[in-house]
């Protein structure tokens, strides 16, 4: 069994943006800029915030955080959405989900600039992705596919089960990994809670994604000797002996499932920081105009 280490691979991939950031530099380029919007003061959305911020600065990125009280309109927001759309100097930003119930996340989405859309969320990119055509994929799908590929986990002609079908993880997993390319052109079957035979099919798995924010799900009757598992879930679960009163627990039955696995992806450790160093990529790509040119 071999641990699919996220934090050490993260840490990777930010040294080789910050060298590319130091190239642009010198060839006269601007330094990529992230801006991030935050609306209300939700604890897990003000601590990824946080990282998104410290991340820019280990990489050479400026960043900029615009707040918002919880009970700002969503007019007010939508105006901001266009002021950074027409901020020449941002090349991508995000608007921290969820947004309070007053406001439509669906109106929001979709009147971000596609070019600046650095979650991936808005149609324009998931349309672009599911033809193949160059887009920015959602943080959390484009750090598994970036594990897959760096661990050279096999995926052409293999049968890949994702459990979830959330338009921020499952969906893309499932399309990311049936196109063509490296890695990509796999058998993929989506499952979720209306699955009927939800063992049977992990059963047949040669690679299973859990993303359905259950913790611990995924036990190991379901899994065959020798698959790879990819962990999505973080579910704060009491956890009285720690400091802070809680832990992580991922949506896999880590100490049971592990020994039958070829790869497996930890909780915390595995897939979480790959989602804020993919953030990082898209806004690079978006300086370099390597998706929209």
């Amino acid at each position: 069994m071999q641990l699919i280490d996220g934090k050490a691979t993260s840490q990777a991939i930010k040294l080789e943006i910050a060298q590319e950031v130091k190239a642009m530099l010198a060839s006269g380029m601007k330094k990529p800029h992230l801006a991030a919007v935050l609306v209300g003061n939700d604890g897990g959305s003000e601590t990824y915030v946080a990282a998104k911020i410290k991340a820019c600065e280990e990489v050479g990125f400026n960043s900029s955080l615009v707040r918002f009280g919880s009970d700002v309109s969503e007019a007010e927001l939508l105006a901001c959405v266009k002021k950074l759309n027409e901020d020449v100097d941002i090349d991508g930003y995000i608007v921290q989900l969820p947004l309070p119930k007053h406001i439509s996340e669906e109106r929001v989405t979709e009147a971000i600039d596609p070019r600046k859309d650095v979650d991936g969320f808005h149609p324009q990119n998931l349309g672009r992705m599911i033809t193949g055509a160059p887009a920015f994929v959602s943080a959390t799908p484009q750090g598994i596919m970036e594990l897959i590929k760096r661990y050279n986990i096999e995926t052409k002609g293999k049968h890949v089960v994702v459990i979830g079908r959330s338009n921020i993880v499952g969906r893309p997993m499932s399309i990311l990994l049936s196109l063509k390319g490296t890695p990509g052109d796999a058998t993929v079957t989506v499952c979720h809670s209306r699955t009927s035979n939800l063992k049977e099919l992990c059963l047949q798995a040669d690679i299973i994604v859990a993303a359905l924010g259950i913790p611990e799900f995924l036990k190991t009757d379901m899994v065959k000797e020798g698959a790879a598992v990819i962990d999505v879930g973080t579910t704060r679960v009491t956890a009285p002996e720690t400091k802070n009163g809680w832990r992580l627990k991922g949506d896999v039955d880590f100490v049971n499932v592990a020994p039958k696995c070829s790869y497996i992806t930890p909780v915390p450790g595995g897939v979480g920081p790959m989602t804020i160093v993919s953030l990082l990529l898209n806004t690079l790509k978006s300086a370099k105009k390597e998706v929209y040119s």
